[in-house]
């Protein structure tokens, strides 16, 4: 039995990364779901214990480091251990920057606290478990973390720093047999957009990006299963963001233009 730690689990890319573990045969997980919303994770909890899985809930605000610690210390007292973090939870944002008051920049370090700091923090915390079973850890990303996206300004620094931090976190653990695996999805349909913060810091009720051809919840949960149970050191998602990772060296330009061709005309 394997045990493992999902953040942002009551919803969303997390919520349905849990429901596809606990419907797996080869998982035999007993799963940890943790996020803000703990109406959210029992309705998830009840979803996977249906689904033949154990499960403990854990509601945790991940922008607390002691939230953070005390997460991974109920996990490993409740199963015993720890194999694999999943450090899912995040905050959307969409704002030009010039658009954002002097007064408001206070939810730039906000998101930064939750997208960076809540994955540092957990993961500071799992990892002495992790080293004794060779475990995973899996940060969810964004393409916005390898390519600047206009309007995305608090968002791209997010993850961005999450792919530094995660990158030279998988060089230090070569040879303790535990595997980082950075996923990198790009417009995939859930409500992450409409939830995050719009130039005020409020919530935007809308998303800044055009939908068309929005990835499923579905495909991009088993893609990032994929890559955990692989240790694949990343998971990119999506042929044009395979592709302009690479056109960006050459033709950063041209990369510009296509984004800002992702971004809706009245954002």
């Amino acid at each position: 039995m394997q045990t493992i730690v999902i953040t942002g689990a009551s919803d969303g890319i997390g919520a349905e990364i849990a429901r596809q573990i606990a419907r797996s045969d080869k998982a035999q997980a007993q799963l940890v779901l943790a996020a803000r919303n703990a109406q959210g994770l029992q309705a998830v909890a009840a979803e996977c214990q249906g689904l033949g899985a154990a499960v403990l809930v854990v509601p945790t605000d991940v922008s607390d480091p002691a939230a953070c610690r005390a997460l991974i210390a109920q996990s490993v007292a409740h199963f015993g251990g720890l194999d694999v973090l999943i450090n899912n939870a995040g905050i959307s944002a969409h704002a030009l920057f010039s658009d954002v008051q002097e007064q408001d920049l206070a939810w730039y370090e906000n998101l930064m606290r939750v997208n960076l700091w809540g994955s540092v923090w957990c993961t500071h915390a799992a990892l002495p478990f992790l080293k004794q079973r060779q475990g995973r850890i899996v940060a969810v990303s964004s393409l916005a973390g390898l390519v600047g996206v206009p309007g995305r300004t608090a968002y791209s620094a997010t993850k961005f720093a999450m792919t530094g931090f995660f990158e030279a976190l998988r060089t230090e653990l070569i040879g303790s047999g535990v595997s980082v695996t950075t996923a990198y999805p790009g417009v995939v349909n859930t409500q992450i957009r409409y939830h995050g913060y719009n130039a005020k810091g409020q919530a935007a009720g809308v998303s800044g990006l055009k939908e068309d051809g929005a990835m499923s919840v579905q495909t991009c949960a088993a893609l990032i299963i994929e890559g955990m149970m692989l240790r694949e050191r990343e998971v990119v998602m999506t042929f044009k963001g395979k592709i302009g990772r690479f056109i960006k060296l050459i033709a950063p330009g041209l990369v510009e233009r296509l984004a800002w061709a992702a971004v809706k005309k009245e954002a």
